[in-house]
């Protein structure tokens, strides 16, 4: 049970994006635990919501596109964010479009 509290369990997640430096994503455990992963802006190609068939549901998430570094116009890699708390669509359009106005304001 310490086990699942400490590594499963997630308390709560966050996103904080800072145009000219990137993409900080957080997440806390129920345990206190907290992992924090930093994206730079120099990698990321773009933030977008995506959908996918879960359990004969649609699911929708929010992913940041990285960059490939030798093809600039290609993905190389996908990163999801709020696995854990899987919000509504209605909450991941508002955090979708504060992110694309952030992001416009860097290109």
């Amino acid at each position: 049970m310490m086990l699942h509290i400490h590594f499963v369990k997630v308390d709560h997640e966050s996103l904080l994006v800072i145009g000219s430096l990137g993409i900080q994503v957080s997440s806390s455990y129920a345990s206190g635990r907290e992992v924090t992963t930093f994206i730079e802006m120099s990698k990321i190609k773009d933030i977008v919501i995506n959908e996918a068939v879960y359990l004969h549901q649609i699911i929708y998430y929010l992913c940041v596109l990285l960059k490939e570094p030798s093809e600039p116009n290609e993905v190389s890699s996908v990163v999801t964010l709020f696995q854990s708390s899987k919000p509504r669509l209605n909450c991941l359009v508002k955090v979708y479009r504060s992110c694309q106005e952030i992001l416009s304001k860097c290109q």
